[in-house]
């Protein structure tokens, strides 16, 4: 801590000039609040700013690494409340130019080679100059218009300094403030301390432009740059470069003809194959990183921050839009407590009675009425009461569906979210309820039957063990026993058959699907798996009739 004296010491300074003195308490550098700093963060006519405009505030004067924070807390609405998401999206990514020669001096030691030798043309005038990186317009020896991306000198110690202290003030603020320790304010910084590193590399980001452009092989209406890799490093991107008409810019759009209620159907679409058929998807996905071409295709640029969902989060999200759909409280508690990331205790009860009064809010108005935008504002809202934290890739996902219909509406007033997603959800509940997928689900929950059963003895052994030890002594009729003992078999009988059961579907499944000779026999082969376990159940029906007489 010693040896970041003084920016911690700017830091307090700065939460005490913008009032924001809880802030500096909760994460112990109120210590080093000077006296008399404490204005409450009052505008120049004497108005006093709210909270939220403070907090942006701080963190624009504290510089990159916390701006980085800011806009990847915008990004969490599961955790902030609007007032705070709609500040902490004005925050601004810019920084001074880097001088020219500099840049030069940082091409030639990752490139080998000065921009002259490189490049046909390279403008020392930067397009855009941010935090980590500043993005110059050049030209290959072919012709080819490119962006290169040359990160900051001082980027990679500054950050490096600035997250090992917001690790340190995470620690504290765990240990002293009840907020923290709820919303996992540890887990929050290690998860962008890991994102921003993998921002500082520029290899990262290529690699996720060409994963996009694999992705979208063969797909006309999308456009992804090329990467030129034999000049690209970790500190230097080569990129084809784009251009065409911002996406929101409207009389531009109009201008060149563009029938802008198609244009917001295929934008939308996009990102929705990204999401539902790639599961790996732009998480950016604002108006200044879409392009609309000539040829009607849309580019796409930065590729900085991306989204990845696991085939298990998809399966989560499909139980939330069945639960959805059929208007069950309970079912819906369940899958969003199962997706949850959260370590408290969940009041069952409350969270079910809040989640069908918001059920209750949409029964009779369909998506399409309320919008999509205000019906996950109101789960959230939710969801923050109950101190329910999404993870990373599901809160993503929600700001993303978002920031689409927002593009989509404003593009097109009538822009309607329910038509282009629910194609997509229908495909994703069908895949969740088919036989092969019911077949993995019923093999994982042999799988951890079956685990549960060899760790029982091992189990039961150390609570003898702890029985033992501690003198507790149980005293047990027979009489007492001759019930839990019938129940234990009854228990056993039912895994024992669901773990035949399981298999026996799940090899039907596989035969069914990957070898085509017994496609034909499809009916056949169903029609014996459920005899089967017509015989498995009727056989538990008899042995636990016998048993209770």
């Amino acid at each position: 801590m010693r040896a970041n004296l003084g920016r911690y010491q700017e830091i307090a300074d700065t939460l005490a000039r913008q009032g924001l003195g809880f802030l500096a308490g909760a994460t112990g550098v109120g210590r080093w609040v000077p006296g008399g700093r404490r204005d409450g963060g009052r505008r120049a006519n004497g108005e006093t700013r709210t909270v939220a405009a403070r907090v942006r505030l701080a963190l624009e004067e504290l510089g990159p690494t916390f701006i980085k924070l800011g806009q990847l807390l915008s990004t969490r609405p599961d955790l902030l409340p609007p007032s705070y998401i709609g500040e902490l999206s004005k925050l601004q990514d810019g920084a001074p130019p880097v001088p020219a020669q500099e840049i030069r001096k940082t091409i030639e030691r990752e490139l080998g080679a000065e921009p002259e030798e490189l490049f046909a043309s390279f403008d020392s005038a930067p397009l855009a100059s941010a935090s980590i990186g500043q993005v110059h317009a050049a030209t290959l020896q072919d012709g080819a218009s490119v962006v290169v991306k040359v990160r900051r000198p001082d980027a990679v110690r500054q950050v490096h300094e600035d997250l090992e202290i917001l690790n340190n003030l995470a620690d504290r603020a765990a240990r002293v403030w009840e907020p923290a320790r709820t919303y996992d304010v540890r887990g929050i910084v290690q998860e962008f301390s890991r994102t921003l590193r993998r921002e500082l590399d520029y290899v990262r980001e290529g690699e996720n432009a060409d994963r996009f452009a694999a992705n979208f092989e063969g797909q006309p209406d999308v456009h992804v740059p090329q990467v030129y890799w034999d000049r690209t490093t970790s500190r230097v991107l080569t990129l084809e470069r784009v251009t065409g008409i911002k996406i929101n810019d409207l009389a531009a759009l109009d201008a060149a003809g563009v029938d802008r209620s198609a244009l917001a159907l295929r934008g939308a679409d996009i990102m929705l194959r990204m999401i539902f058929e790639h599961r790996f998807f732009h998480a950016d996905p604002h108006p200044g990183n879409m392009f609309v071409q000539p040829d009607g295709s849309i580019a796409l640029i930065d590729f900085g921050m991306v989204g990845e969902i696991s085939e298990e989060l998809r399966d989560q999200f499909a139980d939330f839009l069945i639960a959805f759909a059929l208007q069950n409280p309970d079912a819906l508690a369940d899958a969003l407590v199962r997706v949850s990331v959260t370590k408290g205790v969940v009041n069952r009860d409350e969270f079910r009675q809040a989640l069908a009064s918001f059920i209750g809010l949409y029964a009779d108005r369909s998506l399409s009425e309320v919008g999509f935008g205000r019906m996950a504002s109101e789960l959230l809202r939710v969801l923050r009461e109950q101190r329910l934290q999404l993870p990373r890739e599901v809160s993503l996902l929600f700001k993303v569906l978002m920031m689409v219909e927002g593009t989509g509406v404003q593009l097109d007033p009538s822009f309607d979210l329910t038509a282009v997603v629910t194609p997509y959800g229908r495909r994703l509940v069908r895949e969740r309820l088919s036989p092969t997928a019911l077949a993995k689900r019923m093999a994982r929950a042999s799988s951890d039957a079956g685990a549960l059963l060899l760790e029982l003895p091992t189990r039961v052994r150390r609570l003898l063990d702890s029985v033992d030890y501690n003198g507790l002594e149980v005293h047990l009729r027979a009489a007492e026993l001759d019930p839990l003992v019938a129940r234990t078999e009854r228990i056993g009988n039912r895994l024992v058959a669901g773990v035949i059961t399981a298999a026996l579907i799940n090899a039907l499944g596989h035969l069914v699907v990957r070898d085509e000779r017994w496609r034909g026999w499809q009916s056949g082969l169903l029609g014996a798996g459920m005899t089967v376990a017509t015989t498995l159940s009727g056989y538990l029906l008899l042995t636990a009739r016998r048993r209770r007489r």
